[in-house]
């Protein structure tokens, strides 16, 4: 087995061989595989004699599928034993494969790529704490409530159009360019002439409030925990910029390509419950789907950059999540989407719980082991 590691792509190339009775141990589950969506008269669908299957698909697709079987069972031990740290799937080229001979192949496959941690906590250190002010103004509090109560008008508005509509009688007259004029100023937003005034009686029908002291003390609640959130996610973001800029490191394309496919299903899992498909939405930006790829594979290779970097501190650091919790959380997840692989959706927790102890270290809440 020959290794060519290629640091500056991050890639390693392996060069091996299989021998042909490792291949030969796969062969009834090739035919298998190959003769389960074979019909000829006279047989079941997936209960083809074995002579009948190698006669239609022919000895050499056989051949080349006990091939990827056996690569597949051998591809993790060779990787394990060349201590490869591979990420996404290799690429395969066959340089020999036939009968009686041994199976020749190279592999491709990107990997972690190899690169130096700068001093993370030096880094992290002038980023701590700046502009996380969370004080809220009198002003804030009035310009949300105007906002609660004109989505509460807005909302009014609706219901009304809604019922009317339902009471008017089959055969109605159709409407007017006046009433047509009416109904779309009845879409319009709200002034704040038309709002009400904020008292204890309208409080009351915007939710459980006993007056309008308590409505603001809520109103005020949530905007200071909005702007303690953006606060925190403002430190990380400025944390987490040092650190890449710091860093020097090849980013895989396969890493890159991975997260953009997340930015795609994300975008599409909105979408959806926004009740518009993609293309849609891709014909309102004017855009094809590959240009909006191209748009976002900046962001896609910095946040694989973050991870990168997040991942060696944690290794540094020995930082691993309370088991427990990650077993809790994954119960949690999973009443809510039971239909989910568990061991996807446990390796989902583990990594956002080992991101988050790593960002709390490099904000200095809590201690670094190499500190002493």
């Amino acid at each position: 087995m020959q290794i060519e590691r290629n640091t500056e792509e991050s890639t390693v190339t392996i060069t091996g061989a299989i021998p042909y009775e490792e291949l030969t141990k796969y062969r009834s589950a090739a035919i298998e595989k190959l003769g389960a969506d074979i019909k000829v008269d006279g047989f079941r669908k997936g209960h083809i004699p074995e002579a009948v299957v190698i006669e239609k698909v022919g000895e050499a697709a056989i051949i080349s599928e006990m091939a990827e079987r056996a690569l597949a069972k051998a591809y993790p031990t060779i990787l394990k034993e060349h201590s490869i740290d591979a990420v996404g799937y290799p690429q395969i080229s066959v340089t020999k494969l036939a009968a009686d001979n041994p199976f020749e192949f190279t592999a491709t496959v990107a990997v972690v790529p190899e690169f130096s941690l700068p001093d993370y906590l030096a880094v992290a250190k002038p980023h701590r704490n700046t502009d996380t002010a969370t004080e809220v103004t009198d002003e804030e509090i009035d310009a949300a409530v105007k906002d609660i109560l004109r989505r509460k008008v807005a909302y009014e508005r609706i219901q009304q159009k809604a019922a009317a509509k339902a009471e008017q009688p089959e055969g109605a007259d159709l409407p007017t360019p006046e009433t047509v004029d009416a109904n779309n100023n009845e879409n319009e937003e709200p002034t704040d002439a038309e709002l009400p005034e904020l008292t204890d009686e309208v409080v009351k029908t915007i939710g459980d409030f006993a007056d309008v002291a308590a409505f603001k003390a809520k109103v005020k609640e949530e905007l200071t925990e909005q702007k303690t959130q953006e606060a925190a996610n403002k430190q990380r973001a400025a944390i987490t910029d040092a650190l890449v800029e710091a860093t020097e490191m090849t980013v895989p394309d396969v890493l890159i390509n991975a997260e953009i496919e997340q930015f795609t299903a994300q975008m599409q899992e909105d979408l959806k419950r926004a009740q518009l498909s993609f293309d849609e939405y891709l014909k309102h930006l004017k855009k094809t789907e590959s240009e909006l790829k191209d748009e976002w594979r900046p962001a896609a290779k910095k946040r694989a950059q973050v991870q990168l970097i997040l991942d060696a501190i944690a290794d540094a650091e020995k930082i691993t999540p309370d088991e427990q919790l990650v077993t809790d959380q994954v119960q949690a997840l999973k009443q809510q989407h039971p239909d989910a692989d568990e061991s996807r959706v446990r390796t989902y927790v583990n990594s956002i719980l080992r991101n988050d102890a790593v960002m709390q270290l490099l904000e200095g809440k809590k201690e670094s082991t190499k500190e002493s």
